[in-house]
């Protein structure tokens, strides 16, 4: 049985605590989709202001929405396409203060202000790119964006 504890400390203390909490939860688990699952679910329940997170995975030709938490998303993605596609084609972590400024922003969740995605790539290979998003303009810091790449990796560690 999994119990995840209250995150205390300054925000690098408290990402790295949920860090330590994410390598427990995935230990010795390898499927793609039980780890997005529960890390999804561990994350939204973690962190203050966020409406949704989850993992959309790359199919060949697009993002495909994986689990996630929050309201119903949409389903495929470009990858010329919104702050997603923007990650996977960059391979770069979009954060992004004001999604309505965001040129093709997707609004999946029309009460979504703000969003972190980080592109989940194995070698050269794109897996596809774990979201985050924000009913608060400007949530997210650049301590949010080094700790949500924190907890990216260890979901790619797990699947290696």
């Amino acid at each position: 049985m999994f119990t995840a504890t209250a995150l205390t400390g300054s925000k690098p203390e408290q990402y790295a605590e949920l860090a330590v909490q994410a390598r427990a939860l995935l230990h010795g688990e390898r499927d793609r989709t039980a780890n997005a699952a529960n890390l999804s679910a561990l994350v939204y329940h973690a962190l203050p202001s966020v409406n949704w997170v989850g993992f959309y995975f790359f199919d060949g030709r697009e993002l495909v929405v994986g689990p996630f938490q929050g309201l119903p998303a949409c389903v495929r993605i470009p990858l010329d396409k919104g702050v997603c596609g923007a990650a996977a084609s960059e391979r770069r972590t979009q954060r992004v203060e004001d999604v309505d400024a965001f040129p093709g922003h997707i609004a999946c969740d029309s009460a979504s202000r703000s969003e972190v995605v980080v592109p989940l790539v194995q070698g050269d290979r794109l897996v596809g790119v774990f979201d985050i998003d924000s009913p608060e303009k400007g949530r997210f810091d650049a301590d949010d964006q080094a700790g949500l790449e924190a907890i990216a990796a260890v979901f790619m560690e797990a699947l290696a």
